[in-house]
């Protein structure tokens, strides 16, 4: 397991921020557990296949958010 969950969260955005779908990341809870969440713009599709399903002994749960924008102030 990491080190903690923002360490593992923090690679793993590396790792798949940027990749076609992507849009975010962040530190979750599903089934009580704490886990990194991955969104993505649209449907799991192909990109579902290259986002691990666990990364540095947490679970990485997968959603679908829409496109993300920033809002200007």
């Amino acid at each position: 397991m990491a080190a903690s969950i923002e360490d593992a969260h923090r690679r793993l955005s590396r790792k798949v921020m940027g990749r076609p779908g992507v849009v975010g990341t962040a530190i979750g809870v599903a089934a009580g557990k704490p886990c990194i969440k991955v969104y993505l713009a649209s449907g799991p599709g192909g990109e579902k296949a290259r986002i691990p399903g666990s990364y540095g002994g947490y679970r990485v749960v997968i959603e679908k958010t829409g496109t993300i924008r920033r809002l200007s102030s």
